[in-house]
């Protein structure tokens, strides 16, 4: 063969390499993390102390010993669901819907909105579950997606009916909520035959791929922002959360065996950055911390709120890996650092010990 003859057999090869690269199937990625990392590189008023982030992974490492953090953690809130089946999978594509916006204007606690059910009140997250379980004892459907389309019987008397309040404060955004039913209910049945089950299979059992069916299908859970140069810097708080619900639920199996949950964040809301800050790993500039500290609303995309989000899954995954670095068996990840993390501000706001307030922001975004 002369220099100047192709390489047939060599040329072969290559065809098939490529062919064989084209249609092997793409590796799912939510690009949260690099979008937060991003954010960080790009930070004005939010900064990381890294002394600060490695002591709080001591400590959280510490503290989720001796708790017992696992997955069998979420099973033990009271109010959530125990059975596993499909019923579990619909409550909680349901809560997560609906999961945003619960803070409060109203200074006094007694007056904020609250949902009483079986003799205790519950405020916050925990009063949107409360209210599926009223809802459901009352043989209010309000857990399918049947219901939801039809507006004949789910009319907003109805709805309004299952969220109401003890107090004379309703649910914030009640309008928005009925727009997320309605619109997820309209998906489910052009796409998945009315049941998010098949959004699971569809994704192939996988947490990445079901985050990015959400945020593609389902409007209302397409969390996504823009901050100085990058146009989509994807966030996806509550399309994460429901795939780590399921997660979580039925404890890593069934419904909930996603072989790459770890590639799933915290979930960027009100509670993670405040209690980062309590633990010195979040700095604010002054302007923004008085902001916060009057309680004085930051708009939803607004410079602040990116940066408070965005550094605050940046600095969980600093710690994640603080702690993997020092104790590489751990499963923790960060779905449970979340999960601590969230658990032991409301504990400090139980106890009248939180150093500072969380950010306002009103949206259905968290």
């Amino acid at each position: 063969m002369s220099d100047d003859e192709p390489d047939h057999d060599l040329l072969d090869f290559l065809r098939q390499h490529f062919q064989k690269a084209s249609v092997a199937p793409a590796i799912p990625e939510t690009q949260v993390l690099e979008g937060a990392e991003y954010v960080y590189d790009n930070a004005i008023d939010v900064a990381l102390d890294s002394q600060s982030t490695r002591a709080a992974a001591a400590m959280i490492y510490e503290q989720m010993q001796k708790k017992g953090y696992s997955t069998k953690t979420w099973a033990s809130h009271e109010l959530h669901p125990q059975a596993k089946d499909a019923s579990t999978v619909d409550f909680i594509f349901t809560l997560d819907l609906l999961n945003f916006s619960f803070w409060s204007d109203r200074e006094d606690p007694e007056e904020r909105f609250a949902i009483e059910y079986k003799g205790k009140s519950y405020t916050g997250y925990k009063s949107l579950v409360a209210a599926l379980q009223r809802a459901l004892d009352e043989e209010i459907p309000i857990t399918s997606s049947d219901f939801w389309q039809n507006e004949e019987e789910c009319t907003e008397e109805v709805l309004k009916h299952v969220f109401r309040s003890k107090t004379d404060e309703e649910i914030p955004l009640f309008q928005e909520r009925v727009k997320c039913l309605r619109e997820a209910g309209q998906v489910l049945y052009e796409k998945y035959q009315c049941s998010f089950t098949n959004c699971i299979k569809a994704a192939n059992y996988s947490a990445a791929a079901l985050v990015n069916l959400l945020a593609a299908d389902f409007p209302c859970f397409n969390d996504v922002a823009r901050y100085e140069n990058r146009k989509s810097v994807r966030f996806l708080k509550r399309a994460q959360i429901c795939v780590a619900d399921i997660w979580a639920a039925f404890d890593g199996e069934s419904y909930g065996e996603f072989d790459d949950i770890d590639k799933l964040t915290i979930f960027a809301d009100y509670r993670v950055p405040q209690i980062l800050n309590t633990l010195g790993c979040l700095w604010y500039s002054p302007l923004l911390q008085s902001t916060i500290n009057a309680k004085k609303v930051i708009e939803s995309g607004h410079p602040w709120e990116i940066q408070l989000r965005g550094c605050s899954i940046w600095c969980v995954e600093l710690i994640r890996k603080e702690i993997l670095r020092k104790h590489p068996d751990s499963k923790i990840n960060a779905i449970l650092i979340d999960f601590f993390l969230y658990d032991t501000m409301k504990e400090r706001e139980a106890a009248g010990q939180e150093e500072i307030p969380h950010h306002r922001t009103r949206s259905i975004w968290y």
